[in-house]
């Protein structure tokens, strides 16, 4: 839990970061704002791809280090970095002569779509330096150095919240200026690493030339799984976004993207007590000790939804507050009564957030990798998705459709997951009680 303090923090100012970078765009319109929730799952699926790396990466050289194994930790770190740069390459590839379609795919036309590419394509020719930023992080992270790991993603995070304004009214870039303020904040993150990891040359492993497929493979084996978890849900996002523009356009997509970044913010302690729920329920496993285990799996469930009706309370009755923070444009102005409405439906996702997560970071901590990706699946892909298309599609609803399938979808989900683990500790205490008398 120590460990994670550090990265919960940095995950904290993340989320205040890009609920700002939303603030901060907003006075350029709706328009401008419904453009970056059209590119936001694209994005975050190269942003999912990187953190998974960096998630193979830090847990094969925690492993290796572990193991007292130096050189295997550097073959792990360096050749991460060095699969960091080349998948980067590989998605301006991809992205930057299919970026067009993908946006119009998912509703972009007109002026939004003019607004995303000029968003876009500067982020997509950053997509190497997002992959270094990443898994160098992940680097740090695997040696136990989470609060240099934290001071990066900070510093970079702050520094983009003080040059959004500048760049976007100041020198008056618009859209543009958002874009550059990303870049330059990732490229000085970017930095503080390198300087760290190339210069200083401080940190337990050193990087060196060479190639271990063995090596490769455990990276991959534990980053893919981790990349896809993630990117279940900006593909989640992308197709909401489908729908949101059917039912609302360009004002319904800048609704559910500003809205959806008070939501992710209202999530933030729940994920770092998700982190706490992977390490006990896992020691508990180790231990055989199912007391423990379901202890700590029913308590976190139950703190949490105390904590997410708190925070869905609170939601509910600033709704004409936040709506405004989003509506100071005069063109904003137009969407704040469905800003206002969609806060107060969505708002409602929130206390059945811990029936899911915990119990799916209570799989991942018994070793039930592949349950654990597909109540993640469940939850996104299948039943936000399917509910929402229900209610639009239909029903005939429009946006309020869109808002009610995603808590529907997420309470369904949620009550599924947890019977299911429920099962599950069962089955374990039956299969620990089988060892003990055998």
């Amino acid at each position: 839990m120590k460990l994670s303090i550090p990265m919960m923090i940095a995950m904290l100012v993340q989320t205040i970061y890009n609920l700002a970078d939303g603030i901060w765009v907003a006075g350029l319109g709706t328009r401008a704002l419904a453009s970056i929730g059209l590119f936001f799952p694209i994005f975050m699926i190269i942003i999912s791809l990187a953190a998974g790396i960096g998630v193979g990466a830090s847990s094969v050289v925690a492993q290796k280090i572990g193991e007292r194994n130096k050189k295997g930790a550097d073959f792990a770190a360096s050749m991460s970095i060095a699969l960091s740069i080349v998948t980067g390459l590989i998605g301006i590839a991809i992205f930057l002569p299919t970026i067009s379609s993908i946006l119009k795919f998912a509703g972009a036309h007109g002026e939004t779509l003019y607004l995303a590419l000029e968003y876009s394509t500067i982020l997509i020719y950053a997509i190497p330096l997002i992959m270094f930023n990443n898994v160098a992080n992940g680097v740090l992270r695997g040696e136990g150095d989470t609060k240099r790991a934290m001071i990066a993603i900070t510093v970079g995070s702050f520094l983009n919240i003080a040059l959004d304004p500048v760049f976007i009214y100041v020198f008056k870039f618009g859209i543009r200026g958002a874009a550059y303020a990303t870049v330059l904040s990732i490229a000085f993150s970017s930095f503080l690493i390198a300087y760290w990891l190339f210069f200083k040359r401080d940190t337990y492993v050193s990087f060196t030339l060479g190639w271990s497929g063995k090596i490769l493979g455990q990276i991959l084996k534990i980053g893919i799984p981790a990349s896809l978890a993630q990117a279940t849900m900006s593909i989640a996002v992308y197709v909401l976004n489908i729908f949101t523009v059917k039912a609302g356009g360009d004002s319904g997509i800048a609704v559910f993207t500003s809205v959806w970044r008070v939501i992710n913010f209202g999530t933030v302690p729940l994920i770092g007590m998700a982190m706490a729920v992977t390490s006990v329920t896992g020691a508990a496993f180790g231990e055989r000790n199912i007391e423990k285990l379901e202890t700590a799996h029913l308590y976190a469930v139950k703190l949490g939804f105390l904590i997410g009706v708190s925070v869905m309370i609170l939601i509910l009755f600033l709704a004409p507050l936040i709506a405004k923070v989003f509506t100071y444009s005069q063109e904003g102005m137009e969407i704040y009564n469905d800003l206002v409405t969609a806060l107060r439906i969505l708002g409602l996702f929130l206390p059945g957030v811990p029936f899911g997560m915990f119990t799916s970071s209570m799989f991942q901590g018994i070793g039930k990798g592949l349950q654990s990706l597909i109540v993640t699946i469940m939850r996104t892909i299948v039943m936000q998705v399917f509910f929402s298309w229900f209610f639009v599609f239909v029903l005939k609803t429009n946006l309020i459709g869109v808002w009610w399938g995603i808590v529907l979808g997420n309470t369904v989900s949620a009550a599924i997951t947890f019977v299911w683990g429920r099962f599950t500790v069962k089955s374990v205490k039956k299969m620990f009680q089988t060892s003990r008398s055998s």
